[in-house]
């Protein structure tokens, strides 16, 4: 079976570049005006989307989706205008299908884009900033565009200046959860698409635990994931965790900004921070028969046979990262 998924929490852009008559820009609404910042949008890009689309990957490594810069590339060459290069984006993440794909080849080789619910503000930011700005792109991928296109229009815009990291809690817990999430993400995601959803679970079973140790031992930090309603018996949240789950349960109903929290005590940090649902998730986390299909149940209850993480719906808090780590020097709390 073609496999068809390419994202997971954190993917929002795929392909979408269709090998048609060029600049055919429809009248469209002029695109909504969002404050929000270069950094914010970068931000975005590389912690949603670079799980499957990381530009590190050389041309011929096992790449489960292409590089972002080479949607942008696809994008330019059809939509040159802001405007049209943001709704293009917008339209296709809202519902991707293989009509309004324009990257041909790119679908053929990884598949389409499941549909699935990402903020549409949190989408447009991403565009926008790609549209304006220089994004990174792997060494050989200029070359490869040249050889194709011959122009050098696919990367325009200014290059974002880096600004200092403040490497306080806050940015290290971060860090370490969405470095971790994106190691996760990368080897699930590269399952799923070669296997299947069914062998995901196994997947789960045999090597998430492996994948965390060795991040944890990466970053010198202890990193558990932890649920009220655990897969793993060994990721039953405490009494804290358990607080702490239901506090950003609540945020999320209520629509405030997530923020994760953190505590120090005796020279070390406590962070904590959400793991938020969403469609990609439902293949082993939502409802069986609605979503969970009848051979990943069978997979789920004969490796978890007192699962109790099923049931969920989108944008819903499954779980939280609990993670330890050493005060950082020089931290502002």
């Amino acid at each position: 079976m073609k496999p068809l998924f390419l994202s997971l929490t954190a993917i929002l852009l795929m392909f979408s570049c269709k090998q048609g008559p060029k600049t055919t820009e429809t009248a469209q609404e002029p695109i909504a005006q969002i404050t929000s910042t270069p950094e914010e949008g970068k931000k975005l890009l590389e912690t949603k989307c670079y799980v499957c689309h990381n530009p590190s990957m050389g041309e011929n490594q096992q790449r489960i989706a292409p590089p972002m810069v080479a949607v942008k590339a696809h994008y330019l060459d059809v939509y040159p205008s802001k405007e049209a290069f943001v709704n293009g984006i917008i339209d296709f993440v809202k519902s991707p299908s293989q009509d309004k794909s324009m990257m041909r080849g790119a679908v053929r080789r990884f598949g389409i884009m499941p549909t699935q619910q990402f903020p549409e503000d949190e989408v447009r930011k991403i565009a926008e900033y790609m549209y304006e700005f220089r994004i990174e792109e792997p060494e050989w991928f200029q070359d490869h565009w040249m050889d194709r296109r011959g122009d050098s229009l696919y990367n325009k815009g200014n290059k974002l200046e880096e600004t200092p990291k403040n490497n306080g809690p806050k940015e290290m817990g971060m860090q370490f959860a969405t470095e971790t999430q994106k190691v996760l993400g990368k080897n699930l995601m590269g399952t799923i698409q070669r296997e299947g959803v069914e062998e995901a679970v196994v997947f789960c079973n045999e090597r998430a635990y492996p994948l965390t140790d060795s991040m944890a031992t990466h970053f010198n930090a202890k990193i558990r994931r932890v649920s009220d309603k655990p897969r793993n018996p060994n990721n039953k949240a405490n009494k804290v965790e358990l607080a702490h789950i239901d506090s950003f349960k609540k945020d999320l109903l209520s629509g405030a900004t997530i923020e994760p929290k953190w505590f120090e005590k005796n020279g070390k940090i406590q962070f904590y921070y959400p793991i938020v649902t969403n469609d990609m998730c439902l293949n082993c986390h939502g409802k069986p028969e609605e979503n969970i299909v009848s051979n990943v149940l069978e997979n789920i209850q004969r490796l978890y046979p007192t699962d109790q993480a099923i049931g969920y719906s989108t944008n819903e808090v499954r779980g939280i990262w609990s993670i330890t780590f050493d005060v950082p020097n020089d931290s502002n709390q």
